[in-house]
């Protein structure tokens, strides 16, 4: 198989790429100063249409996680016989919003509620015109 032409986020908007330090882009609202993940212009606490999009903390902790023993559903980028478990929780930002994000562990004796996660970009997949995909994840603080 050809090599992977560039590399490109799997979504837009999701975070800042390329980029030696990338975010999380979020968005806060300058009426009641909620915070979300990803980037809305719309706010769910209070309806104000103006939010601002925001770069997020790079580290968190550990709200809770689970290890994904089996493929996801459709539509699933991978061959599910080539299938590798993977860790997936929620880190809560110090803006307090918790993000929903992959993990680059998944040995559960390697992961604790409460621990430090930092936010690395990762390889995801590869697209039809074999670009390589990347999205984010987070990683214990210790390992990263």
């Amino acid at each position: 198989m050809p090599a992977a032409q560039t590399r490109k986020p799997v979504a837009e908007g999701l975070f800042t790429w390329p980029s030696d330090d990338p975010q999380l882009l979020g968005s806060k609202c300058p009426d009641c100063a909620e915070v979300t993940f990803p980037s809305q212009t719309g706010c769910p606490a209070c309806s104000a249409s103006r939010c601002e999009q925001v770069g997020l903390s790079r580290s968190g902790t550990l709200w809770t996680w689970t290890v994904q023993n089996f493929p996801p559903p459709h539509p699933y980028l991978g061959d599910a016989r080539e299938f590798v478990p993977f860790g997936v929780g929620y880190i809560e930002l110090a803006e307090g919003v918790r993000v929903e994000s992959r993990l680059t562990e998944n040995d559960a004796d390697k992961l604790a509620i409460g621990m430090q996660m930092n936010l690395v970009i990762e390889a995801f997949g590869t697209d039809a015109d074999r670009n390589e995909l990347v999205t984010f994840a987070f990683a214990p603080a210790e390992t990263s």
